[in-house]
């Protein structure tokens, strides 16, 4: 498609969006909306339907080193300002976003395609992290140390570190970057972000609403295009401190080396492979519940996803029974739809890789319960499917999955279960049901995850340090220690005598 006839093209469910202004298809440098120095731009399209959403600019190398230099000016007058007008400005910020809530949320669904009540839900969560980080502005520095040295006083203090370049996902593309940018924005950074070619209207809406706040010009610049240049030149440049990414751990990888030359700080949110771990003395319904909720939501195109369900043997066939029940009762469709509970996947390559998965484990073995294939919806979709007795040798036990397939295994013991649950190179996040108040401790220390729910899905937010270990991830996302990671610490000795 020409780039002539891509711009004639308006969705009809923009008519449905209170502020237009919203739908913004320009990059944001340095207060001013801004196109590509050649005209360039790319299509955005609705992958329920594959319809032709926006042509949005397609930026490069010259307008990113423009978004660098203007964070990079905007640096000391945003560091300079009292905490206390920090906190005004960021919380104008989220007063705007929990305004705005239906038409951001009808972005969302029509750029990524995910439910609308989910995308509702990703809006108050995202807004969540401005709001946190609006208080916690005021809090930087809460720390001293007593002198240990006769005739000295001591002092510490947290600084921003300076320009902060932010790359985030197509699956959640407003919650991470506000969970991002609200807490660089807090400690006194600037800021270039470039959000996902497949998703990035929600991120200029974001931009938007940030200057109806009164961020300052080039504290906060949306880039928008091709992401190996972008992203490369974010990692080359000196000027850029800290880099945040959520992604894959195969391009975390890349990024992490492309970033070794100028010693930056690097906080990454990578792959996940949860296991959810279902043991004799859980109540079946309530296990069932958990595991749709940990599976399906945004169609299993979550790092936080239970890809690997282990049940205990005493209950196995019983639960196998009920959750395919449970799973063939989903409601598939386009997320503008009332009661749509899945969802399209983002892109064929994503269809592929499931319908990849699916044959493999039926070819090690395992049985096909419910779904299986692609759904009559459109080419995008897949029927939301369950795997039994899967073999812990299936590629789905242990590759990440994007989609809403579940894999299911039996266990036998405690002991047992550990050791397969841990056996993979992602600690994100694991699930465990049991109503045995001994074992849910044991189990919390065992597994080798960041983080461990426990009888329940929902577990993060604005309060929690949201992260992995071994390679899911560096650092920490949320919290006060999500704010530290775009901060330094100084000290400072003075001779008292």
């Amino acid at each position: 498609m020409s780039a002539t006839l891509a711009r004639t093209i308006r969705h009809k469910a923009f008519d449905h969006l209170a502020d237009r202004r919203l739908h913004r298809e320009l990059a944001y440098i340095g207060g001013h909306w801004t196109a590509s120095e050649n005209g360039e731009g790319f299509n955005v399209s609705d992958p329920a339907t594959g319809a032709n959403l926006a042509w949005v600019a397609k930026l490069g190398r010259t307008e990113t080193v423009q978004a660098i230099d203007a964070a990079s000016d905007a640096f000391p007058q945003w560091r300079a300002l009292l905490p206390q007008q920090r906190t005004a400005i960021l919380q104008r910020w989220f007063e705007l976003i929990v305004a705005a809530k239906e038409d951001l949320a009808l972005l969302m669904t029509l750029e990524q395609g995910k439910p609308l009540n989910e995308a509702r839900g990703e809006i108050d969560y995202g807004a969540s992290f401005v709001e946190w980080y609006a208080q916690e502005a005021r809090r930087v520095n809460v720390e001293n140390i007593t002198s240990h040295l006769p005739d000295a006083e001591m002092m510490v203090r947290r600084e921003p570190l300076g320009v902060v370049a932010l790359v985030t996902p197509w699956n959640f593309p407003c919650a991470m970057l506000t969970r991002k940018a609200a807490a660089a924005l807090a400690a006194g950074c600037t800021i270039v972000a470039h959000p996902s070619s497949e998703t990035p209207l929600s991120a200029l809406a974001l931009a938007e609403l940030g200057e109806r706040a009164g961020l300052p010009a080039g504290v906060f610049n949306v880039v928008t295009g091709d992401a190996k240049t972008i992203v490369g030149e974010l990692c080359k440049d000196a000027r850029v401190r800290v880099l945040s990414f959520t992604g894959s751990t195969e391009i975390g990888r890349l990024i992490a080396a492309q970033c070794t030359p100028t010693m930056k700080r690097l906080v990454m949110e990578l792959g996940g492979h949860a296991p959810l771990i279902v043991f004799d003395d859980a109540d079946i319904d309530k296990a069932v519940e958990i595991a749709i909720d940990a599976k399906f939501a945004t169609s299993g195109q979550d790092c936080l996803a239970a890809n690997r369900i282990y049940v205990q043997r005493g209950i196995y066939e019983r639960f196998c029974t009920a959750f395919a029940a449970q799973i063939a009762a989903l409601k598939v469709g386009m997320g503008l739809e009332d009661g749509v509970e899945i969802g399209p996947l983002m892109h064929e390559r994503g269809i592929t890789k499931v319908e990849e998965q699916v044959a493999d484990a039926l070819a090690c073995g395992a049985k096909c319960l419910t779904g299986g294939k692609r759904h009559i919806a459109g080419k995008l979709f897949f029927q939301p499917t369950l795997l039994v007795d899967v073999p812990d040798s299936a590629r789905i036990m242990h590759e990440e999955t994007f989609g809403p397939v579940a894999a299911v295994t039996v266990f036998d013991n405690e002991a047992e279960v550990i050791t397969r649950a841990n056996a993979t190179e992602y600690g994100l996040v694991a699930y465990v049901v049991s109503e045995n108040g001994a074992r849910q401790l044991r189990m919390g220390r065992a597994l080798d995850y960041g983080m461990v729910a426990i009888n329940r899905v929902r577990i993060t937010g604005a309060p929690v340090p949201f992260g992995g270990v071994k390679q899911s991830g560096l650092g920490r996302e949320g919290a006060r220690h999500g704010l530290e990671a775009f901060t330094d610490l100084k000290y400072l000795c003075l001779d008292a005598a």
